[in-house]
Parts: C-alpha cells; sequence; structure tokens
C-alpha cells in the first residue's frame, strides 16, 4: 500500500511580490519591446493627421500669415522638452534614493530624447522668430532658459558616462538634474515674470482659448502625436540601456544567445 502523496498548496502570489516581478529589468525589457510599437504607430498616425489639419484645413492667421504654421511644430517640442526633463528627473531621483535600476535607464534614456525635442523648439523658434521679431535670437528670457534647459541635457549625458563606475555615475548625474528642475518654473512663467518678447501662452485657456478652434485641434492633435513618439522612442532606448546595464545577468545572455 503506497503511502498518501501530500502536497502543500500553491501560496498566492502577494501584491508586493507581484510588484517586484513588474520592477524587474527583464519584464521590463519585454514590455518596452511591446508597448514601444504601439505608441511609434500612433504617434506616426497622429502626426499625418495633426500635420494635414495644421497646413491644409487651419486658415492663415490674420497677422503673421501662413508663418504661424510652424507652431505646429514649435509649441508641442518646446512643451515636450519640459516634460521630458521632469520624467528625466524623477527617473533619477527613483536612482538615487531608491537605488532602482529602472529609474537610471529611465533617466539616461530621456536625456537624449529631450535634447532632441529641445533643438526642436529652438530651430523651430528661431525659424519664427525671424518673420516675426526681425532676428532669429534675442536673449529674451524665454529663449535663454530653453537654452539651459539644452545645456541641463547635454550636461546630464555627459556625466552619465563620464564615469567608468555606472553607479556612481548615474548618482553625480543625478543630483545635477534634480538641480536643474529649477529651471522648468522659470522657462515656463519667464512670460509673465519678464517683460519679453515671446507671446504668452495660447492653448492653457482651455475655457477661452486665444486661438481659433480650427487651429486649435491639429495643435492638440500634434501635442498627441509627440507626447506618443516620446514615448516610443524612450521605451526603446529603455530597452539599450537595461541591456547594458545587465549585461552580466543570466537573462541578458539567454536573450543575445536564445
Amino acid at each position: 500500500m503506497s503511502a498518501p502523496h501530500s502536497s502543500q498548496p500553491k501560496r498566492p502570489v502577494s501584491e508586493r511580490t507581484r510588484r517586484h516581478q513588474f520592477g524587474a529589468p527583464a519584464h521590463c525589457y519585454q514590455f518596452a519591446a511591446q508597448w514601444a510599437k504601439w505608441f511609434g504607430g500612433g504617434a506616426l498616425l497622429l502626426f499625418l493627421v495633426g500635420a494635414y489639419g495644421g497646413l491644409a484645413v487651419a486658415p492663415a492667421d490674420y497677422q503673421m500669415g501662413h508663418s504661424y504654421r510652424i507652431l505646429y511644430v514649435h509649441a508641442p517640442a518646446a512643451w515636450m522638452s519640459m516634460f521630458a526633463y521632469a520624467v528625466m528627473a524623477a527617473g533619477a531621483a527613483g536612482g538615487l534614493i531608491w537605488h532602482l535600476k529602472l529609474g537610471d535607464a529611465l533617466a539616461r534614456a530621456c536625456a537624449p530624447v529631450g535634447a532632441a525635442f529641445t533643438v526642436g523648439a529652438l530651430v523651430s523658434g528661431a525659424l519664427w522668430g525671424k518673420p516675426t521679431w526681425g532676428a532669429y535670437w534675442v536673449w529674451d528670457a524665454r529663449l535663454t532658459s530653453e537654452l539651459v534647459l539644452l545645456f541641463l541635457f547635454f550636461g546630464y549625458s555627459a556625466l552619465a558616462n563620464a564615469i567608468e563606475e555606472r553607479r556612481t555615475a548615474s548618482s553625480a548625474a543625478a543630483i545635477l538634474a534634480l538641480a536643474g528642475l529649477v529651471n522648468l518654473p522659470i522657462i515656463h512663467y519667464s512670460v509673465e515674470w519678464w517683460n519679453t518678447l515671446h507671446q504668452p501662452a495660447s492653448v492653457g485657456k482651455f475655457g477661452k482659448p486665444d486661438i481659433a478652434i480650427q487651429m486649435l485641434i491639429p495643435l492638440l492633435i500634434m501635442f498627441a502625436a509627440f507626447k506618443l513618439y516620446f514615448f516610443a522612442a524612450v521605451l526603446n532606448r529603455m530597452r539599450c540601456e537595461l541591456l547594458i546595464s545587465e549585461r552580466r545577468t543570466k537573462w541578458v545572455r539567454a536573450l543575445l544567445h536564445g
């Protein structure tokens, strides 16, 4: 007569364990691979719709004529440059305070994407400034603080890659990123705090926006397109950062040799 088979019931997975599994680099790598494609596809679709609406459907401005249409690139790029820096600083804080690998990867991934948005905002602003102000560049408070933002992105990337020991480099770069947060309210409120050439925001007044609805709708679509592109680009760059930081782990070796 055989002994009865005893088996212990499986313990339910705790919520803390689920969060730990979700935050694991291997799981994040797979998550990024899946969602980056969806975000990228959505961004492309919205870019096409927004560009058509801004270039073909929206009427010309009664003062600036057709030159205002660069707004559909300039405004979303400028807004996303600040958003990217805020996300970068949040990731850097997570890596610095709680030693989260995903936080470091997120911050490192945001830096070049945010720098690209900042360059786009500055270049498009210069092209807009020439017919509007008569000069490509003036040392306006908004323009100057946006230029400082570009230097902060460059400084973070340079510092994060200047030290061979990755943990030390991320900590030093995180301190710079957190200190640079003071520049975000300066960018945003510069047109209210100082007498600047840059016009105040026209989109923030959703109750009564200072822009015609035919112009506003394509602009909001372009804002959404830039946001989705940011998510797609950052997720793809996070995958690269995770492969670098986790290159000695089993899951990366299995991925590369599988």
